[in-house]
């Protein structure tokens, strides 16, 4: 007997990607036809907006904790640490590298009388005074007024130290450090239901948002949008150039690249497809073994990997930020405002979880802490929701890029630690 459907099953059963972009097309003709804004229109965006903005410091707190925690001290050995620095200097050269592309492409949208509320940009501070302020003086006045990177330091330094209670031999300190991390577990999945069921409300919300900015800016807006869509896909393709593949033909692995792709494929496919790291994890470990890496380094470094290797993710960070700095400023960053895009995005990237829509909620980090925060009816929301409204096309090859670190890192690394049946690669 088939179970009864809800009245809103013909919405849910629809693919949110597809959902999405219909929202986006129906806000730009709507808005294009009509011209003005719409007073009840308007507050179906604002509540997107305030969604987002509700769950992001719980978010990074509990997630980052968690990714930080789960990493054992006693498993971290010669190619725990190489793993992780991989990981880590590349998502920074990918930041960078989408700071570059979005110099060179100077994507920017005139939003009309948006820009009367832009706000403007907080004065430059020296990069020593940046880094010493990412330690906090008060953790919770750093939590209530959302100040990103103190979070992020505390919650990683946290978390690593939760890590060590763990794996403790006195039993009463391995079973707080169990309590305490199942806590920020529960709390984390939590915070993916969360993202889950506003996700289910981002076609709504997306409409709203993009028909104000084209009610307001007119089709002047559709050029920034292939702008920031080139530039984005531009930077993923030069980073698997001068990146992965340099690292796995030069000095560090030296393998043949061919065999890789033949391996690589499948999960580069599923990623785009699913636009989900944790969802095809299942295929990522499979083209580990068929490339003959031993189980020990791809069950750490797999898994490690579709939680804070997020290259792909990072460039659409440098691209996205570079376009709302540029619409709303009518001016890039500043050199301390680019070293704080990549030190954000890079540590931001730790936690971020590996489903559809997480670049979203990690780009209102990266905003928050250049002193763009999106707030309703200003000039940030605006072009946010430009870029939110194109956020699935740029998710498929963001979420591509970031598997496909995952396995370049793995294989190299095993390369180079003698960690690899070579007889996988004849």
């Amino acid at each position: 007997m088939e179970k009864n459907k809800h009245f809103l099953s013909w919405y849910f059963d629809f693919n949110l990607l597809y959902r999405i972009l219909i929202g986006m097309i129906l806000g730009a003709i709507m808005g294009l036809i009509v011209q003005q804004n719409v007073p009840w229109i308007a507050p179906f965006g604002a509540l997107f907006i305030r969604l987002l903005m509700m769950i992001m410091v719980p978010l990074i707190l509990s997630t980052l904790v968690v990714g930080a925690s789960s990493v054992s001290p006693a498993t971290l050995g010669r190619v725990g640490i190489r793993v992780m620095l991989l990981y880590l200097i590349t998502s920074a050269f990918a930041v960078s590298l989408g700071m570059l592309m979005g110099a060179l492409y100077r994507p920017q949208a005139v939003l009309g009388d948006f820009s009367a509320v832009a706000g403007r940009a907080t004065p430059t501070e020296p990069i020593a005074n940046i880094l010493l302020n990412i330690v906090p003086n008060n953790v919770a006045q750093s939590v209530v007024n959302a100040q990103l990177l103190p979070i992020i330091f505390f919650a990683l330094v946290f978390g690593l130290s939760l890590s060590y209670l763990r794996i403790s031999d006195d039993a009463r300190l391995k079973n707080i450090g169990d309590t305490v991390y199942n806590f920020f577990d529960g709390v984390a999945e939590a915070m993916m239901k969360m993202i889950k069921g506003i996700m289910e409300y981002a076609p709504i919300g997306v409409f709203a948002l993009v028909f104000g900015v084209f009610a307001t800016a007119g089709p002047r807006v559709i050029g920034a949008l292939g702008l920031v869509t080139a530039a984005c896909f531009s930077g993923y393709l030069i980073h698997v150039v001068v990146v992965y593949v340099l690292l796995l033909l030069k000095g560090y692995a030296r393998l043949n690249v061919k065999r890789f792709i033949s391996e690589a494929k499948n999960p580069f496919f599923t990623a785009f497809v699913t636009r989900s790291s944790g969802g095809t994890l299942p295929v990522t470990i499979q083209a580990a073994s068929n490339l003959g890496i031993k189980k020990d380094v791809y069950s750490f470094s797999l898994p490690l990997g579709a939680t804070i290797n997020m290259d792909g993710t990072a460039i659409y960070q440098g691209v996205a930020a570079t376009f709302i700095a540029l619409t709303v400023w009518g001016h890039g960053f500043s050199g301390a405002q680019i070293g704080t895009v990549v030190l954000t995005a890079t540590l931001a990237s730790i936690g971020t979880a590996g489903v559809p829509g997480a670049g979203a909620i990690m780009l209102l980090m990266v905003l928050s802490a250049v002193g763009l925060p999106v707030v309703d009816g200003t000039a940030v929301a605006g072009a946010y929701a430009m870029v939110l409204g194109i956020d699935a096309i740029l998710d498929m090859g963001r979420t591509a890029l970031n598997v496909t670190g995952d396995l370049t890192v793995t294989t190299a690394v095993a390369k180079n630690m003698g960690m690899m049946d070579m007889t996988k690669w004849d």
